[in-house]
């Protein structure tokens, strides 16, 4: 299985569209680099009107890739762009975009009023890339650590908000070129910038945005499941097919199903425009079996999907529970019971395989040993 960073393909994404739109701009608070959106400055120069240094990266008082350290400063330059009518992104560490929360919520209440007057034609779609996410901030810790926005935009009563969180980096483009087409709605990605595996093909990426927003991952499913398990974002898919190759090995007879959830929006999984009926969800989800779920931001934020769909007895939900540190990465998902050998207890559990449970925890204590004396993780 190859490896690819997200962030890369949608940094050669940001300069394929710098070179096909000249009206493109891409803000971002110093962070282009450290993103990893780097490509862009293969073709365009930073917005800068200052004597030039030999050590800076290419920059002129034409500039299209705007930087500055003041998140709310870029987004209302940002909005300026998109409101005339032309495109732009902006990316920014995922701790930092709550900095425009309240911005934003002020765009999509400007939304919803402008679809009701006639003459206002449709605008570019507000479309934010969030990298350098909580799960991998091993090198600056709990201050970079904060999933924050993505609760606040599903929890806001609307049909504007997109939140996508792309598997690989196949589905990250497919996200690109989404956000790209979309109007008059606020699309916010989320994805890791370090190499991860590539699970999908590109018709099924695509299918993803066509389709409700979740599919079953096929090879690490069976048909009439015991456990169904479910995942949103890409190191929370990484650690869900894990946990499923796990509980293979070591329950070879258990009937397991992997459902990889690419986007949410409010009281649903899927877009504003395809959200996933009740029907859909049982279909793929059936009706009564346990479902456990790994999420990259807060778990109640997902919790409050599924209660939408579900009753609540069969969900057990993990994700970031506000446990930061500056730590290794496997150490990061351990603090916040959110590895896959979290997601395999909560099976063994179930059926009381008491002791499974305890090879589970022995692992993650040997981890957990292993980082604290050597500074990296015994699990990749």
């Amino acid at each position: 299985m190859t490896e690819e960073s997200s962030a890369k393909r949608i940094g050669e994404l940001l300069k394929q569209e710098m070179v096909n739109d000249p009206r493109f701009y891409f803000f971002s608070p110093d962070e282009t680099t450290s993103n990893k959106f780097t490509a862009v400055y293969d073709v365009e120069s930073r917005a800068w009107d200052l004597p030039i240094k030999e050590w800076d990266l290419p920059e002129s008082p034409k500039g299209r890739i705007v930087e500055m350290l003041s998140e709310n400063v870029l987004f209302s330059t940002m909005m300026g762009h998109l409101m005339n009518g032309e495109q732009a992104m902006m990316g920014s560490y995922e701790s930092f975009f709550p900095i425009v929360a309240s911005q934003l919520l002020q765009q999509i209440k400007f939304i919803k009023q402008s679809k009701s007057v006639p003459w206002r034609e449709s605008l570019p779609a507000v479309n934010l890339l969030s990298t350098s996410v909580c799960w991998r901030q091993d090198h600056n810790g709990f201050t970079h650590q904060s999933p924050a926005l993505i609760s606040t935009l599903l929890s806001v009563p609307s049909d504007l908000v997109n939140c996508i969180f792309p598997a690989d980096a196949v589905v990250a483009e497919e996200a690109f070129k989404f956000m790209l087409t979309s109007r008059d709605v606020v699309n916010f990605t989320t994805f890791d910038k370090n190499e991860l595996p590539v699970y999908f093909d590109e018709q099924t990426a695509h299918n993803l945005f066509e389709g409700n927003g979740a599919t079953i991952y096929e090879p690490l499913s069976d048909e009439e499941p015991d456990f169904v398990l479910a995942a949103a974002g890409d190191i929370a898919t990484r650690e869900a097919m894990e946990a499923v190759k796990i509980l293979r090995e070591d329950l070879p007879g258990l009937r397991i199903r992997l459902v990889i959830i690419n986007a949410l929006s409010y009281r649903a999984i899927g877009t504003t425009e395809h959200k996933m009926s009740r029907e859909q969800f049982n279909k793929m989800f059936t009706t009564n079996r346990p479902i456990i779920a790994i999420f990259h931001g807060y778990p109640a934020a997902l919790e409050t999907i599924f209660e939408k769909y579900t009753d609540s007895w069969r969900l057990r939900v993990h994700g970031f529970s506000e446990e930061g540190s500056t730590t290794t990465p496997f150490e990061m998902l351990r603090k916040n019971a959110s590895t896959r050998f979290d997601l395999a207890i909560d099976v063994a559990k179930a059926l009381k395989f008491g002791e499974l449970v305890e090879k589970y925890q022995k692992i993650l204590e040997e981890n957990h040993a292993h980082a604290i004396e050597f500074g990296e993780d015994l699990i990749k």
